[in-house]
């Protein structure tokens, strides 16, 4: 394994990425942004794992970072909206440490995906240059105002199906005769459970991430697991016609091949990254 950390500012704060390049002899590579208030080793060090598997077998050098905020870097976390500059700080800062890149390729999951997506089309502009491409994990176009976003993820049938088995469940009948369930936010999923499926609207965010990856314009894979409640929610807001949109049949929103653990990303996911950083649009 060739891992080497490396500092770099972002406006007055420092940053701190790690760069895999072991047998990497390619003139593309591959950019990662971590979602949520993850740090660059991703979620049960999921990022890391598939950083060196793609520097070690595809020969792909990889870039992983922590925002502002976030994990060892200075500053005040402005969220995934916020984070345009720290992107394009950490894209400078791969290209300095490899000098011989042509192409880098954006990758990023749920709220990450999202921001490549808002942010994409204005770093191009960039001193050194923006994304050559794009690969988008399951985004985030869940509104922020939305007051329980995990019963909006489901569609009216699913709840219904769901409250149905929590009805013969002894326990979770316990837990409501005794006021430990919170009626406001269960007033809000029978609402929700009530309507009926497909006639929830595009969400805000949903149209403002369309516009802005459209002022992209660069090659872009869409990945959405099939079963996953954020994929399902994109699915819901996207045009269904867009054939940027590459369905798998899976659950894990990191696409692991074994669920209990996102340890190591799944074959699938991996090997859709490899046609990203092989192609030459």
């Amino acid at each position: 394994m060739s891992r080497r950390a490396i500092p770099f500012p972002c406006a007055r704060a420092m940053l701190h990425g790690m760069l895999d390049c072991a047998n990497a002899h390619g003139s593309t590579g591959l950019l990662i942004v971590s979602g949520g208030n993850e740090i660059r080793a991703g979620s049960f060090a999921g990022q890391a794992h598939l950083a060196d598997r793609l520097a070690e077998e595809a020969g792909v050098p990889v870039f992983r970072f922590d925002r502002r905020g976030v994990g060892d870097s200075e500053g005040e976390n402005a969220s995934w909206r916020g984070s345009r500059d720290d992107i394009a700080a950490a894209l400078a800062a791969f290209r300095t440490s490899q000098p011989g890149l042509r192409r880098v390729i954006g990758f990023g999951t749920c709220d990450a995906a999202s921001s490549l997506m808002l942010h994409a089309a204005t770093l191009a502009n960039g001193p050194t240059g923006g994304f050559d491409g794009l690969v988008l994990a399951n985004p985030w176009t869940i509104d922020e105002t939305v007051e329980d976003a995990e019963a909006i993820t489901h569609s009216p049938q699913a709840l219904r199906q769901r409250y149905l088995r929590r009805l013969a469940d002894p326990r979770a009948l316990l837990r409501l005769l005794t006021g430990r369930v919170n009626l406001g936010r269960l007033a809000r999923g029978l609402v929700h459970a009530s309507g009926h499926d497909g006639e929830q609207t595009t969400s805000a965010l949903a149209a403002l991430l369309h516009d802005s990856l459209a002022a992209f314009g660069g090659p872009t894979t869409i990945l959405v697991a099939k079963g996953d409640r954020v994929g399902q929610r994109f699915l819901s807001d996207w045009p269904a016609d867009d054939p940027r949109v590459v369905l798998h049949d899976s659950s894990s929103h990191s696409f692991a091949n074994d669920e209990a653990t996102a340890s190591r990303a799944g074959d699938w996911l991996f090997e859709r990254l490899i046609e990203a950083t092989a192609s030459r649009h």
